[in-house]
């Protein structure tokens, strides 16, 4: 009850209008009370999954492009691919599977355009990267999005492999795509139970490839590439940092009740 006789009550007649709001109204707010501030460094090693994975995707691009062009081995391709892979059974079951399907691949998208196919490609590629599960290890299947996000980037590998011209290029761009979308995000996760400085220094490998070979088809596109690598990796933990000093929760008596059950203590 306040000093003025009003009680948050509707069960009984009280000589005050509807829209009575007592002095004390604002006595109980609080902010920001269960806002847990960030801090840069673990921001930053929070970052270095999305960074791994925009930098495969490029390597998988420039790989794409290469052959397209005819300008590199599929063979070398197919080799590193089998040494990525270290299951042999797998591998069998892999590689059977792709040779069936490879003539086929080849002629999926004979009769649409490479417009159309550049366009969907971009589409699924961005799928695979909104829905990529960027977490660490976590007991029980999949989530959900994360088998999404493999399928889109396959999809988007398949599309792109029918616009190669053998099949031997055709086999060894969708096995790089298994390699780099399928198998990948597993060691991504496992890498989380390493120290940072293992993570951080995989990392920056896997970047130094992804400028490098995307250096090898555009160098401009190789400098905005590596500009973009470390804007998420740098800048976008030091703009999330700024910008929770805007945050304003404010929590008081108009939120519904939160129950406490409390256990009761012999």
């Amino acid at each position: 009850m306040n000093g003025d006789g009003w009680e948050k009550i509707l069960w009984r007649d009280q000589p005050f209008s509807d829209n009575y709001v007592p002095p004390s109204f604002l006595s109980a707010l609080k902010r920001n009370a269960n806002v847990q501030p960030y801090t840069y460094t673990p921001l930053v090693l929070a970052t270095l999954s999305i960074t791994q994975h925009a930098a495969v995707l490029f390597i998988f691009l420039s790989v794409f492009i290469h052959l397209h062009n005819e300008s590199l081995d599929p063979r070398l391709v197919v080799w590193t691919c089998i040494i990525g892979i270290k299951t042999v059974k797998s591998s069998i079951l892999v590689f059977l599977a792709l040779i069936a399907v490879t003539p086929v691949l080849k002629t999926l998208t004979e009769a649409t355009s490479s417009d159309s196919i550049w366009a969907l490609a971009a589409i699924l590629f961005g799928l695979n990267v909104l829905l990529a599960d960027y977490g660490g290890p976590a007991p029980g299947p999949h989530r959900l999005t994360s088998v999404m996000s493999m399928n889109a980037a396959i999809s988007a590998s398949v599309v792109l492999a029918s616009r190669l011209k053998t099949n031997l290029s055709v086999f060894g761009l969708i096995l790089f795509a298994v390699l780099l979308f399928a198998l990948f995000p597993i060691l991504r996760k496992r890498l989380k139970l390493c120290s940072p400085l293992v993570v951080s220094s995989i990392t920056l490998g896997i970047t130094g490839v992804s400028v490098a070979v995307f250096g090898s088809v555009t160098p401009g596109g190789a400098v905005l590439l590596f500009c973009a690598l470390f804007f998420i990796t740098f800048g976008c933990p030091a703009v999330l940092v700024w910008a929770q000093k805007f945050k304003n929760e404010i929590r008081g008596p108009w939120d519904p009740a939160v129950p406490q059950v409390w256990s009761a203590v012999e």
